[in-house]
Formats: C-alpha cells, sequence, structure tokens
C-alpha cells in the first residue's frame, strides 16, 4: 500500500534581498509516512524542520520557493498545485498544530467561531449541527462545559485550553495528516504530558497520522513510531524510534542522545562542540564534519550519501557506509 505521504527530494531555498545570495533550508529531504503511524522529526534550532512542514502544507514566506522535489500526499503532488487548490487542502485533508496558541487564535472571534470555521467551510457543516459539531470537538480535547467555554475568547483561556483549542481547530476539517510543529513548548511540564496524552487518545480515536516537530528526544520516544533527524537542511539519519535510540549510526544521532540527562547519573552533561553551521556558508563535504568526533579527511572534502541498515533505516555518513561495506564483505566472504 502507498504512503499516505512522501515526500522526495525536497529543496526549498530562502533568496536574500536582491537575489545576490541563496539558502539551501532544506535540501534535499526524503521520508514517507503511512496512514495513522507518527514520524518524529528532530533537530536543533535552524536545521529546516519547519521549512520541511511549511513547504508540505503550502505556507511558505515570500522570500522561500520549493526549488526542486516531490510532494505526493494521498497520490496528488502537492508541489503542483496552485494556492487556490492547496487552500481547500490544508485544514480539510492537512492541518497544522503551531507552538504558540496565541499566533494561531484570533482574540476578535469567538472560540466557536475559530473552530466551527473549518468544519463550516471544508465540511460544510451549518446551524445547529455546525454548534453541536463544536461541542463535540472541545469534548474531544477535554475541554470542560464546551457549550459554556465555546462563547470564550481566547485571552478567558489558559495557555495549555488555548493549546487544546488549536488542536480541535486542526481536527475540526477531518483531516489525514496533522503537523505539529513543537506544540509543547510553551506549556509546563505537568500541561505538556496531558496534552501528549490528548495527542495519543486522538490518534487512536481518528487514525490521523502525525508529523511531530520537536527537539526533545523524550517527546519522541513516547509519541513516535519512526524518527528522523535532520541537521543543516538535511535528513543525516531515519528509523524506527526502537532502531535509533538502540544503535544509532549517525555521529549527531549519536550526540543527541548522549546529551540526554540520565537518572542517578552524576557525570556533566555532555555537549556538543561547536555552533550548527551558516546555510548560507555551509563548509565543505558532510556539514557536520566540524563538530564530529570521529570526522575523517574524506569527510570534510565529499559530501556522504545514504548508507541503508535495514528496511527504511538510512545514515548519511561515510563511517556509516564503510560499515555497511564491511558487513557486506563479511557476508559474501
Amino acid at each position: 500500500m502507498a504512503p499516505l505521504l512522501e515526500v522526495s527530494d525536497l529543496r526549498t531555498h530562502f533568496t536574500s534581498f536582491g537575489g545576490s545570495r541563496v539558502v539551501k533550508a532544506v535540501d534535499g529531504v526524503s521520508f514517507a509516512l503511512n496512514e495513522g503511524e507518527t514520524l518524529g522529526l528532530i533537530g536543533e534550532s535552524g536545521c529546516g524542520k519547519t521549512t520541511t512542514c511549511l513547504s508540505i502544507v503550502g505556507l511558505l514566506p515570500p522570500a522561500a520557493r520549493i526549488a526542486s522535489g516531490r510532494i505526493v500526499f494521498a497520490g496528488e503532488d502537492l508541489t503542483r498545485k496552485t494556492q487556490r487548490q492547496m487552500r481547500r487542502v490544508r485544514g480539510r485533508s492537512i492541518a497544522m498544530i503551531l507552538q504558540d496558541p496565541m499566533a494561531s487564535l484570533n482574540p476578535l472571534f469567538s472560540i466557536y467561531t475559530q473552530v466551527g470555521e473549518p468544519a463550516y467551510y471544508h465540511r460544510n457543516i451549518r446551524g445547529r449541527s455546525l454548534r453541536q459539531r463544536v461541542q463535540d470537538l472541545l469534548r474531544s480535547v477535554r475541554i470542560p462545559s464546551p457549550a459554556m467555554r465555546m462563547r470564550d475568547y481566547p485571552h478567558q483561556m489558559s495557555g495549555g485550553m488555548r493549546q487544546r483549542i488549536v488542536g480541535a481547530i486542526a481536527l475540526a476539517g477531518g483531516p489525514r495528516l496533522i503537523i505539529a510543529d513543537e506544540p509543547t513548548t510553551n506549556l509546563d511540564v505537568t500541561i505538556q504530558a496531558q496534552y501528549l496524552d490528548l495527542l495519543k487518545d486522538l490518534q487512536h480515536d481518528t487514525g490521523v497520522a502525525i508529523i511531530f516537530v520537536t527537539h526533545n528526544l523524550g517527546i519522541v520516544a513516547r509519541m513516535c513510531d519512526r524518527m528522523a533527524v535532520m541537521y543543516a537542511g538535511k535528513i543525516v539519519e531515519q528509523a524506527s524510534v526502537q532502531e535509533l535510540f538502540d544503535a544509532p549510526k549517525h555521529p549527531y544521532t549519536k550526540a543527541l542522545l548522549g546529551s540526554l540527562p540520565k537518572l542517578g547519573s552524576k557525570e556533566p552533561l555532555y555537549a556538543i562542540p561547536g555552533q550548527p553551521p551558516n546555510l548560507a556558508r555551509l563548509p565543505t563535504g558532510c556539514a557536520f564534519h566540524p563538530r564530529c568526533a570521529d570526522a575523517m579527511p574524506l569527510c570534510a572534502e565529499h559530501e556522504p550519501q545514504d548508507a541503508q541498515f535495514g528496511p527504511g533505516w538510512t545514515a548519511r555518513c561515510w563511517r556509516a557506509t564503510q560499515l555497511v561495506k564491511e558487513a557486506y564483505d563479511r557476508a559474501s566472504a
């Protein structure tokens, strides 16, 4: 069966004022997502996670454009659709939950109006049926007294409730895919756990697929089936969550996992040396090599290609490529 979403060699570039410089924010990204599956998109700030998601939903800023690649959703290439056609896709088939709920909610409109709009526009629900639909959605995201609270405005809600309202808006059009862009960053730990449980319950009830963008590996372990690690606009490793946590192949993935705090350990936390590269002035070869403890001269000279470790498990690293070659040679001996 074909994946619900298949992104192939996606390249999204930002052009500076006057066109003198091109920033490759997304540089050859490929991944697939099945119905009902959750993919974690991981990496440091500025690595291209959000730009990848905005490319999928067609909401890139004016300075950005998709230079090449395909985004096939439910058998249709979204890169070939006009903005008018994409407005029919957003909300109805693909919805997005942003990090800051106040950036998603209009302070001038009631909760009823904002939650009901996607159902009205995409599902043609009207009148009493729409009011019932809004109440059901608010109830599904565990808003107490939904008939009363839907008359409220965003400023009358707590931060956790506002984020749940954004989730209700995302569900209102009955989408098959939800892109959650760091939706728990502004929530305290207790509310964050409740929100993650809510998303899992909603996914179980609706069968919706989720792309979960985060830099929190604990959330990935809790929420995701598969994991794609991004660095400098590229996916450097992707596999199932279990495989990557048990035996990561790329040095960057290993470094991220090594920086996690360990319960009961008194050792100082590991920190990845250096800073992520400037996407407008990337180093030659592998972009991670200036920070990599395992770098070889080859890493600074030539960009590595994906090495295959199993079904759906790839790592973009020269040392990983050597490991695959050695394993192949041993098997062939």
